[in-house]
């Protein structure tokens, strides 16, 4: 971990460093720190342990990344960032670091989430603010994931939907908005909105099914990927180029595919 350190303080050192990364900042490295998130949660949906290994590297180097730019402005460094989650883990660990009882994984996640709670409106008296219990969901997170923590955060005072099929109905409501904004030719601007709405619906009936809307878009792009591919492999294999093809001789490829990836 010092090496890793006295590397990254190598790198940025205005006189002998890298260029590139002497040039960096904050917010043009917070897109690679989210890429390699990314990353890394693809090599444990692979359940490829090296790959994780090697992700796991590269999203370490990132936080030592942010860490050094901020000791260079005098504002903390890695030792800090250190003492900080050991401090939060202990204080938002009680049943383990101290005396108090939890019976059983759900009631340590209520624990978890009211000591956050706590910290999320101490903070804000500190600052002079009044605490909203949507504090502390990240504007930088994935629109489908930030929904969901909106969403749960909102639940906990009971502003939630009583029922799945109340959820389905807003979905069915949604999406005939979207069809009718397009049909009467609106805006672009009023397209987006009821399109945003509607993907806020659908994150909230994934929501209650406890299923991870993020994590699930992928695997299907996954899956659209790789049969879109096959679908090409099959066309070159008859020595045809899918441009010069009819969306009706795609689709009975692609359904092809589909039907033989169930059988296998």
């Amino acid at each position: 971990m010092k090496k890793l350190i006295n590397i990254m303080k190598e790198l940025r050192d205005p006189k002998n460093g890298c260029p590139w990364d002497i040039e960096q900042t904050f917010s043009t490295i917070a897109p690679y720190t989210i890429e390699e998130a990314y990353e890394v949660a693809d090599a444990i949906s692979r359940e490829n342990m090296e790959d994780l290994k090697e992700e796991l590297g590269d999203l370490l180097f990132q936080v030592v990344f942010h860490a050094q730019m901020a000791a260079e402005n005098g504002a903390f460094d890695i030792n800090d960032v250190v003492q900080s989650i050991v401090d939060k883990m202990i204080r938002r660990h009680p049943h383990v670091f101290a005396d108090e009882q939890v019976e059983n994984a759900e009631h340590q996640t209520r624990a978890w989430e009211a000591h956050k709670e706590a910290e999320r409106g101490q903070k804000a008296q500190l600052e002079g603010d009044h605490a909203s219990i949507l504090d502390g969901v990240p504007l930088a997170l994935p629109g489908l994931t930030q929904a969901v923590k909106l969403q749960k955060r909102a639940a906990r005072v009971g502003f939630d939907w009583k029922s799945t099929h109340e959820i389905y109905d807003k979905i069915e409501e949604e999406l005939a908005e979207v069809r009718h904004e397009v049909e009467t030719n609106a805006a672009i601007e009023r397209i987006e909105d009821e399109i945003g709405d509607l993907f806020f619906a659908v994150s909230n009936l994934a929501r209650r099914l406890n299923v991870d809307p993020e994590a699930t878009l992928r695997v299907s792009n996954a899956k659209f990927a790789r049969r879109f591919r096959a679908m090409e492999s099959i066309a070159r294999q008859s020595q045809r180029n899918l441009n010069d093809m009819s969306l009706e001789d795609m689709e009975t490829i692609y359904q092809q595919v589909k039907q033989h990836e169930k059988q296998t």
